[in-house]
């Protein structure tokens, strides 16, 4: 699953996503319900690390089940 593909399940679930500064590679999220914060790295179409899109969910307060239903 690439960047853009996760980003876009986890606004389906209500996360945000806080904009960019100076050209970063990496896309920053924040869940307004839990207050947690994550950062995914933005490879282009390379497929995100199973071990850091999990990292993520878990910064975010989200269970793994729920992101897959997503």
């Amino acid at each position: 699953m690439t960047c853009r593909d996760a980003t876009r399940k986890l606004a389906a679930l209500g996360c945000v996503e806080i904009p960019r500064r100076r050209g970063t590679s990496h896309r920053t999220l924040l869940n307004p319900r839990t207050q947690g914060l994550t950062s995914l790295p933005d490879w282009g179409g390379r497929d995100l690390k199973l071990g850091t899109l999990r990292s993520a969910l878990r910064q975010l307060g989200l269970d793994w089940r729920t992101f897959q239903n997503a």
